[in-house]
């Protein structure tokens, strides 16, 4: 390997063997993550996968092309989500009876993670289950040119867990080379008028290419069976706070999300319903356009095994396009013992879409 891989493998073995969340906060003070020099993204994957090298493969997933004659005078903007699996759940908590435990080693399933997102190369970032932000995605992305903004859940199940790495939250990265900042807004999901363990980020950008401003967002709703009015209150809070940012549709919105409700549940209802006149991408992937994809976490428990449809990409159907997605994993591919896996780090799958805007700015809604 040449000095500048060297180097770099240097950086990728000090996020491995990172420790609790005060040892990030010394780091950071040390180290201002803008004035070190840019990672070559080829490089980095390149090391991921010198870690992974004992692992099977990757899994090959396509994207789809979804173009209906709509002529685009900018490139798309690549957006993905993806609930990446807290560490501390991973290990602790979450009880995945198929999974081996070694499959789980941060060491390794952070390059696994890695190794997703550089080879899909989003605009954009929407991650939820964070909890290795400032001694990994932060330190590293923001060298690959991403603005970097994480928002930790105010009372993280993490933190009930011996060893963690300090709380899980929502986070999101754009590459600064494309986008622009214009306003940034930290949610506390509300719900019955009571402030709630869960949150969003919602930032307003300007895009350079076409001098666009919208506005995306990512959340994670709380989860489980019983709790489907409370995630339905949830959900009305960020649609209240966003129709406000958003200043009731003018300004185009995404929203990226592990909803934790399936398609039949009210907070996907009032979504779908929306005065902000939302899709849901992914059920573009489907013959007739209206149907979601049958899952997107797929993980067998104690209780049972649980194959559920929760994660979501909407947007403003009547300002963007979506021109492809990425297809999900086949049941096949997927293997009998489920996710995580050694093949895969999280028991959801990711979801990318690459979106353009309408030419008709001014289009009515």
């Amino acid at each position: 390997m040449g000095n500048s891989t060297s180097r770099l493998y240097s950086v990728l073995a000090k996020t491995l063997s990172s420790g609790a969340v005060s040892q990030h906060q010394d780091c950071l003070e040390q180290l201002d993550s803008a004035q070190l020099d840019p990672i070559d993204p080829k490089e980095l994957l390149e090391e991921c996968q010198i870690v992974l090298q004992k692992r099977p493969p990757r899994f090959q997933r396509n994207f789809v092309n979804l173009k209906k004659n709509t002529a685009s005078n900018h490139r798309p903007i690549r957006v993905m989500q993806w609930n990446i699996l807290a560490q501390a759940l991973g290990e602790g908590k979450d009880n995945f009876v198929q999974c081996p435990m070694e499959a789980l080693k941060w060491e390794e399933r952070k390059c696994l993670i890695l190794e997703e997102i550089l080879a899909y190369k989003p605009d954009i970032l929407c991650l939820q289950e964070v909890d290795h932000y400032f001694d990994t995605f932060e330190p590293l992305l923001s060298r690959l040119g991403y603005q970097c903004t994480f928002f930790p859940k105010p009372w993280s199940p993490c933190l009930d867990v011996e060893h963690n790495n300090g709380p899980d939250g929502c986070a999101m990265f754009f590459l600064k080379e494309r986008f622009e900042l214009v306003s940034s807004a930290n949610i506390r999901l509300t719900a019955m008028k009571l402030k709630t363990n869960q949150v969003a980020i919602a930032q307003t950008l300007k895009c350079h290419e076409t001098g666009r401003l919208f506005c995306i967002a990512v959340t994670h709703l709380k989860a489980r069976t019983g709790w489907e009015r409370f995630r339905s209150a949830q959900g009305c809070d960020l649609l209240q706070n966003l129709k406000s940012i958003t200043q009731g549709a003018k300004i185009p919105l995404i929203v990226c999300g592990d909803f934790n409700a399936e398609p039949t549940e009210e907070v996907y209802r009032e979504f779908s319903n929306s005065s902000l006149n939302l899709n849901s991408a992914y059920k573009l992937l489907s013959p007739d356009g209206q149907s979601e994809p049958p899952y997107t976490t797929w993980k067998i428990r104690p209780s049972g095994e649980c194959r559920h449809t929760l994660d979501y990409i909407w947007y403003s159907q009547h300002a963007l396009n979506v021109t492809s997605a990425l297809g999900l994993l086949t049941e096949e591919q997927i293997g009998p013992n489920r996710l995580p896996s050694f093949n895969y780090p999280s028991d959801h799958l990711s979801l990318v879409c690459d979106f353009s805007f309408n030419q008709d700015p001014d289009r009515l809604l």
